[in-house]
């Protein structure tokens, strides 16, 4: 069992009967038992489980693993923080439920940034994730352990969640593929909030075909979810080998102008050239409103934080301070003890822009120029069946290198958070490697709303072009 295994290979092999669903659960909980120390992708394991679910499905009995901010009942969930260390969650998240009725198994909880704040795996309580491909860097983040998990084979797939691009830029890092699907197309019951508005979970995988699989089984309307929307049933893998011949691929100047690397920018040229050599129409386009995109995000993103991280006030659950003598102190010393510095630094950022005298020059502004970035892309998308570019401006840099400077930091995210502002799916595929790093080079695709379809139908002939083992 030395084999990367994607879905198709599990389910086949079982159904072939070269392994048993035991045997390969077993084989993973190995390989984490002798790669996560040095990883840390992994906060927790599980045992094998007996399905409930006999009937065989896509995913029957694949071990996949699950970002530490999605909720399966009867399990820690932390959130990547010590305010939620020993929170063990009531119920289950739709999307697990979905997952349970595919047959799938459990492996674990993967490390996350506090709350999903970050996008290096840093800011974890539990000590930061190690990108597979060389320990000395980053793998990304918020969900650094899933993309981890992923590239180092220590499941099949994994869930992230995607906020301003916490799938697709570790995805872009670790050399695996990250879909992060329309706003509404997913339910997020279940999933510990961070922005309301901008949130989404979604999938890391070996392969295109990997993540069509997935996205079957997590979409879907939800009661426990009114921002989900009824879209009739679809399988995405039905058209992934439908000739994109014709499609219009939209290039924003923007998204090559200064601060993306070189080896960054070379790689992901030579991904359009290739769709050109496929009989796309490479279509130069403008996003004139996304360099404010990054200051947007963080009014928005930081005004929601302020209100969904309220709840956590050492009284109804997760950490409490012992010692307090009054109300006051158990709501300062609780927040005080149980947050970290990021989600600390944010919580203020939204508290200020929210804020009476403030609001009005800070998050009222911010939501007006968000809708400018969405009609930046609805005027593009007139024109242009995707659009395309780097996932991420560099590739996974070392650790500690960022975590001194928070905007430095931000910046890693200016191609993937417009994607979020507008509620867009995207996704990104590994395009090569860096000529200086020899690091992981992510090559994202957009699409319109609730077009999942035609990004997938495009990445996966793309990887075939670029990755043909894949």
């Amino acid at each position: 069992m030395n084999r990367n295994y994607t879905i198709r290979d599990i389910v086949g092999g079982i159904a072939k009967k070269e392994f048993l669903p035991e045997e390969i659960f077993q084989h993973y909980l190995t390989r984490i038992g002798l790669k996560n120390e040095k990883l840390n992708a992994y906060l927790s394991t599980f045992d094998f489980q007996s399905s409930a679910f006999k009937s065989q499905t896509p995913l029957a009995d694949v071990p996949c693993a699950i970002k530490d901010n999605i909720l399966i009942e009867g399990t820690v969930v932390t959130a990547g923080s010590k305010i939620l260390e020993n929170y063990v969650s009531a119920y289950d998240a739709t999307v697990i439920q979905k997952l349970r009725k595919s047959g799938v198994q459990f492996l674990g909880k993967t490390n996350m940034d506090e709350f999903a704040m970050g996008s290096s795996t840093e800011n974890s309580a539990f000590g930061p994730t190690k990108n597979p491909h060389d320990h000395s860097r980053v793998p990304g983040g918020s969900s650094g352990g899933s993309a981890t998990a992923v590239a180092a084979d220590l499941c099949v797939f994994a869930l992230g969640s995607d906020t301003g691009g916490s799938i697709r830029q570790p995805a872009s890092f670790c050399g695996v593929v990250g879909l992060k699907p329309t706003y509404g197309r997913v339910s997020r019951h279940g999933l510990i909030a961070m922005s309301s508005s901008l949130d989404q979970i979604g999938s890391l995988t070996k392969n295109v075909y990997d993540a069509a699989l997935v996205l079957n089984s997590i979409v879907g309307k939800d009661k426990f979810d009114s921002t989900t929307v009824d879209m009739p049933e679809y399988d995405f893998t039905e058209n992934l080998n439908r000739p994109i011949k014709g499609l219009r691929v939209g290039v924003p100047k923007e998204y090559f102008s200064k601060g993306v690397s070189t080896e960054v920018r070379d790689r992901v040229e030579e991904g359009i050239s290739k769709l050109k050599q496929m009989d796309c129409h490479v279509i130069d386009i403008s996003m004139p409103h996304s360099e404010y995109a990054i200051a947007v995000y963080y009014i928005v993103m930081s005004s929601e934080i302020s209100s969904n991280l309220a709840r956590y006030d050492g009284i109804r659950y997760g950490y409490s301070s012992k010692n307090s003598e009054n109300l006051f102190d158990v709501y300062s010393r609780s927040r005080a003890g149980g947050f970290g510095p990021e989600p600390k630094r944010r919580v203020m950022l939204g508290t200020y822009s929210l804020s009476s005298g403030y609001y009005d020059a800070y998050y009222l502004k911010a939501e007006k120029v968000k809708a400018l970035i969405r009609k930046d892309f609805d005027d593009a998308f007139k024109n242009v069946d995707v659009i395309v570019g780097p996932t991420a401006p560099t590739t996974a840099f070392k650790i500690g290198d960022k975590s001194a400077d928070p905007l430095s930091m931000y910046l890693s995210d200016i191609y993937t958070v417009p994607v979020n502002l507008a509620g867009l799916p995207g996704i990104s595929i590994p395009c090569g490697r860096g000529d200086n790093s020899n690091m992981p080079v992510g090559f994202q695709i957009i699409g319109k709303p609730f077009d999942e379809e035609t990004i997938l139908r495009a990445a996966h002939q793309l990887e075939q072009v670029l990755n043909p083992k894949s």
